[in-house]
């Protein structure tokens, strides 16, 4: 059963310490996956998926063949679905393209800055218990909004060979340019390095397991990455005329993700306290993912108690959550008090899963309390800003001898004469 607290009674790490350190041996092992892939290239993978999906593989490329099959084997209303989410989550990422720059305010100087996108981006789908439809919304969208023009998605496939349709279609209406069924630390190493058929990335996005995370993180200078991200989270501010119902559904939305996902509510009202958790006790009976969502509630939820909602902003902005609810009367007025969270819904009906499907916000968030320091992904993870400078002779001259000056304060000397040379030479041709 879910524990509740008084406010001073837990730190922030006691709220985010969960067991999500790789055993040992994870390390080890996806040393190896990342060096068999290397040196083997596709025979590497089509072993491993033989061995972790079960699926024995030709070609590793999704064909144009299954994304048809897939497209007309669905429901027509679910096709529309993912699209007017695509439309929604296009609409909100079209408003974070920044624009370029040019300053010309001083004679003969010119400088500014350019926003290019990166060529090619890996993003990696898990499969539990299907690959998500909505992830690949989340990642490829934001990608192609921002220009790059190859999008590899990687995905492990079901023990027939298969991606599940919803996958594909979501993949096809948001833009990938290549699909693979290939998962796991293996399908990371194959972005990382290149295989025969899946083709090396600048950058690999999107979340997954231990496994994932631990190769991420190893091929991270081969390639960028977006983020180490861990199990999920939501911490729900709430007051007492909130309904518990709501309040302990949504709680169960996160734990029944993982057992390591981490439910908390933070009120001002005990008795809201004892009502959410009895939901809670009531709704984890309904739910197919009973086992693992009982399990993250028990080890990970907490209900932490507070004098006022100015306290509960507090402890909010202590633990820094990947997702954040304000369920009191006027969310707008402390909004502005918050500082430290991945995202935030605002209001009684504005439920997270608004936010993971459909919205228009991005999902893929920081946890841990890395939002105290991290953003959500966005366009700007697909793009990368180069500066440019141009100086006439005429604008150089005034100011070679502070360049050199400084330079040589810093022991520079060959700095220093790229500048001074340049004025010695115009000095002659006059």
């Amino acid at each position: 059963m879910i524990r509740i607290f008084a406010f001073d009674q837990l730190s922030p790490e006691e709220i985010l310490t969960r067991d999500i350190q790789a055993e040992e041996n994870v390390s080890a092992a996806v040393d190896a996956v990342l060096a068999e892939v290397r040196q083997k290239g596709d025979a590497a993978l089509r072993a491993y998926t033989k061995q972790f999906d079960g699926a024995e593989l030709g070609d590793l490329r999704v064909s144009e063949a299954e994304m048809e099959a897939a497209w007309t084997s669905l429901d027509p209303d679910f096709l529309t679905t993912l699209e007017l989410a695509a439309d929604n989550i296009r609409h909100f990422h079209e408003q974070q393209v920044h624009r370029d720059f040019v300053l010309t305010d001083r004679p003969g100087v010119v400088m500014g800055q350019r926003y290019t996108p990166i060529e090619k981006v890996g993003v990696c789908v898990p499969r539990s218990p299907v690959a998500f439809p909505s992830t690949i919304l989340m990642n490829v969208i934001p990608a192609k909004i921002a220009g790059v023009k190859d999008i590899v998605l990687v995905t492990p496939p079901e023990a027939d060979g298969s991606v599940s349709p919803a996958a594909l279609a979501a993949a096809k209406i948001a833009g990938a340019t290549k699909i693979f069924k290939v998962g796991g630390a293996q399908a990371v190493a194959a972005l990382a390095y290149g295989t025969e058929s899946v083709p090396k990335v600048d950058k690999i996005v999107g979340p997954g397991g231990v496994f994932v995370a631990t190769a991420k993180r190893k091929v991270f200078g081969q390639v960028a990455i977006d983020m180490i991200a861990g199990p999920s989270e939501i911490l729900v501010l709430a007051d007492g005329r909130s309904d518990p119902k709501w309040v302990a559904a949504d709680m169960l939305s996160q734990a029944e993700h993982d057992v390591l996902a981490s439910a908390v509510l933070v009120t001002d009202s005990a008795g809201l306290a004892e009502a959410v958790r009895a939901e809670i006790e009531a709704q984890l009976a309904e739910l197919p993912r009973r086992d693992i969502a009982r399990k993250s509630i028990d080890n990970n939820g907490k209900i932490i108690v507070t004098d006022s909602l100015n306290k509960a902003v507090e402890a909010a902005n202590r633990i820094a959550p990947e997702h954040l609810e304000l369920c009191v009367d006027d969310p707008f007025a402390l909004l502005p008090k918050v500082k430290n969270a991945g995202s935030i819904f605002l209001g009684r009906s504005t439920p997270e899963a608004l936010g993971d499907y459909f919205a228009g916000p991005n999902h893929t968030l920081p946890t841990s309390g890395t939002a105290r320091f991290s953003s959500p992904l966005s366009v700007d993870d697909f793009v990368k800003k180069s500066s440019f400078l141009y100086y006439t002779r005429d604008a150089l001259a005034p100011v070679a001898g502070r360049i050199a000056d400084f330079a040589r304060r810093e022991g520079l000397e060959a700095h220093a004469r790229s500048a001074m040379i340049r004025c010695e030479s115009q000095k002659k041709e006059s």
